[in-house]
Parts: C-alpha cells; sequence; structure tokens
C-alpha cells in the first residue's frame, strides 16, 4: 500500500504548505513523492528516507505529460494511493490516477483553494477536483466554509479537517534563543518577533507603525523581523519615515531548520496577518503561530481567515484587528509590561499545542482517511 505523494510544495523550498507537506509524509509508512525540481534538491532528497522523483520542471500542472508522470510514477513504485500536497490544480489528474489503480485519493487544501471557490471558472474546476477524490481536507473552519459552497454536496459531506501539527522537539523553550539574542546584540532588551516572509498580507507594517507607540511606553523594545521578501525594501522605508528605524531589526533569510532559536529569542511572537485583495487572499491558519505558542511565547495575530483558529483569545494571546497599529500598539505594551501575564500565556499556548496540534494525531488522520492499516 505505497502513497504517491503528488506536490509542488516541497523542501527544500520553505514556506507553511512545505513544512505541512514534509511533515506529513513523515507519518505515512511508504511512500513516493512526485515534485518540482528547485535548487539544492539533489543534496536535500540524499538525505530522506523515501525516494522522491523530481520533474524536469519548477512547476508541476495537471497537463498530460505530468499526468503520464505520475502514472508511469505509480506504476513503478507500485502506488495505490494517492495524496496531492495541494487540491489545486494538480487534483484535476485525479481522474486519471484513478483509472491507473487508485484505491483512495486525498487532495489537501490550504488558502489559495478559497479563491478558487469564490471565482467562476476556478470554481467548477475545484468541484471537479473534489469529485474526483475520496476526501478533500481543510486546515481551519474558516477554510471549510470557503471550500465546500463550491463542491458537489457529496463532495462537501466527504471533507475532513486536517490540521498541521508543530514539532515540540525543535520548538521549545530555551531552545537557543539566548544565543540569538546575544549575536545580533539584544541581550537585556524586550524583543517582539514576527517570523515570517516580508509581504505585505503578514502585516509586519503594521507592527512598524504601531513601534512608536509601543516604544512610549517600553522605550528599549526592540521589533525583530526575521526572514526574507519582497516587501523588505519598502518596510525599511516606512521604518525610517516612522522615526523607529533604529528599533527595528532585520535578519535577512532564515534557513528552515534555524528557525527555532529565533521564535525563541523573543518576549512575544506577534504577526497582524491580514486578508488582501477582495478576500482572495487571506491567512488560510499559521502555522508558525503554533510554533511560536510551543515555544512558550504569547501571540499577538490578526483576524484573517484560519488564523484565529492559532489563538485562545486572552488565554494563550491575543487576535487584533491588523489594520490598527493603535489596538496592536496596545496588546503589545499590555504584556511587555506585564511579564506574569506574558507568562502564563505563554505556558498556556505550549499546554494546548502539545494537547491538541502533534504530527502524530494529524498523521493518523490521514492514514484513516487513505485507508492505511
Amino acid at each position: 500500500m505505497t502513497v504517491l505523494v503528488v506536490t509542488n510544495d516541497f523542501p527544500p523550498r520553505q514556506g507553511g504548505i512545505e513544512t505541512f507537506v514534509r511533515s506529513l509524509c513523515s507519518e505515512l509508512p511508504d511512500l513516493v513523492v512526485l515534485t518540482s525540481r528547485m535548487a539544492g534538491c539533489s543534496e536535500y532528497d540524499a538525505g530522506l528516507p523515501f525516494p522522491v522523483v523530481r520533474d524536469r520542471t519548477s512547476m508541476l500542472l495537471p497537463t498530460p505529460r505530468v499526468t503520464r508522470s505520475a502514472v508511469r510514477v505509480m506504476r513503478e513504485y507500485g502506488a495505490d494511493r494517492v495524496v496531492f500536497g495541494a487540491a489545486a490544480p494538480l487534483g484535476l489528474m485525479g481522474p486519471a490516477l484513478r483509472r491507473a489503480g487508485a484505491r483512495r485519493i486525498v487532495a489537501l487544501t490550504h488558502g489559495h483553494e478559497t479563491w478558487w471557490a469564490g471565482t467562476p471558472g476556478t470554481r467548477q474546476a475545484l468541484r471537479r477536483i473534489g469529485d474526483a477524490a475520496d476526501t478533500l481536507t481543510s486546515v481551519s473552519g474558516w477554510c471549510e466554509e470557503q471550500i465546500a459552497p463550491a463542491l458537489s454536496a457529496d463532495a462537501a459531506a466527504r471533507m475532513r479537517r486536517l490540521t498541521p501539527g508543530v514539532d515540540t522537539s525543535r520548538f521549545f523553550p530555551d531552545c537557543g534563543g539566548e544565543q540569538v539574542r546575544k549575536g545580533l546584540g539584544l541581550e537585556d532588551v524586550p524583543v517582539v518577533a514576527c517570523v515570517s516572509r516580508l509581504v505585505a498580507r503578514k502585516g509586519q507594517d503594521t507592527l512598524i507603525q504601531a513601534w512608536p507607540r509601543v516604544l512610549a511606553g517600553v522605550p528599549e523594545a526592540v521589533l525583530l523581523l526575521v526572514g526574507g521578501g519582497p516587501d523588505r525594501d519598502r518596510l525599511e522605508d516606512l521604518a525610517r519615515q516612522t522615526g523607529v528605524a533604529h528599533a527595528v531589526r532585520f535578519t535577512g533569510a532564515v534557513p528552515w531548520e534555524d528557525i527555532p532559536p529565533y521564535v525563541d529569542a523573543a518576549d512575544i511572537f506577534a504577526m497582524p496577518c491580514r486578508t488582501r485583495r477582495f478576500g482572495l487572499e487571506p491567512e488560510a491558519l499559521g502555522i508558525v503561530t503554533l510554533e511560536a505558542s510551543a515555544t512558550a511565547k504569547p501571540v499577538i495575530i490578526g483576524d484573517s481567515g484560519g488564523a484565529p483558529d492559532t489563538v485562545r483569545h486572552g488565554e494563550t494571546g491575543y487576535l487584533v484587528d491588523p489594520y490598527n497599529p493603535i489596538a496592536t500598539a496596545l496588546r503589545i505594551t499590555e504584556l511587555l509590561t506585564n511579564p506574569t501575564r506574558a507568562k502564563a500565556m505563554g505556558k498556556a499556548g505550549r499546554d494546548w499545542v502539545q494537547a491538541e496540534w502533534t504530527w502524530p494525531r494529524s498523521g493518523q488522520l490521514l492514514r484513516s482517511l487513505l485507508d492505511l492499516r
């Protein structure tokens, strides 16, 4: 009962979906991955305990050629189960793989399928994907609410929630934050970190706009922006214009394996993510928020899409209006000036993640959906 995982979202490329798909692969007993080619992939694949077949292109699309390739890999490895790492658009290959012998097909949905569900043309394609699969999964209740109306009644009834887990052996209190602080010259100062790509949806600009008010209450506070991305120049300009450039640090891109200490370096994790482009670009969930909770950090998160699922408001952190820098500053200042409350929220977050957000729990559900015994 070998599983064929067909995905564009796979390391060494970094991102939330890549982490999701790779971690689920570790929960499957026998698998082969068909994915796209990217820089560094040969070295990465050599260290994996399962085979990876790289297509010649940098992005898989459900073309006749790629579909034939998927069928060929199925037959070569004797696979009779299929997981699509992202349902749209690769799930359109479902009927062909079914004819080739796939007994069970599970298609994972994330955030981008929500706009497929709301756009003519892609909505019909998503419906076909749902009908071809045994199960479409969703990472959050909000995503399910957006996607289900685009599906047939049968496909909607077969949807299941499959949330990511957190590797608490990587993300835990004191997992290297002290060394990061020392290396950045941030010893003995309050640090608020946002660990994410620098893109408009993640809301780093809201944090910068909030920083003058934060400094008014906590003069030594530093905003640490961890990650690279196309928004960096704009954010640096904004920090200068706002007069807080001295209190904002940019680390640039950080390798995935080195991320935990940067989360641990913070007193507070903040990511006021927002929904953009008329609702077509939401935050589907936000696994980095759960990773911060696993590291016992209180979290301040924007109210976007499925992000509310990652925080217990008032218990593990706060939801904020991502377009309101004043409200964001108030919550940050509250926690920086009340370390006892911040510590209690961080502990509650770690306890919650350990109880309910684990990869073995997610893997058990996926194996059940694939009818793996």
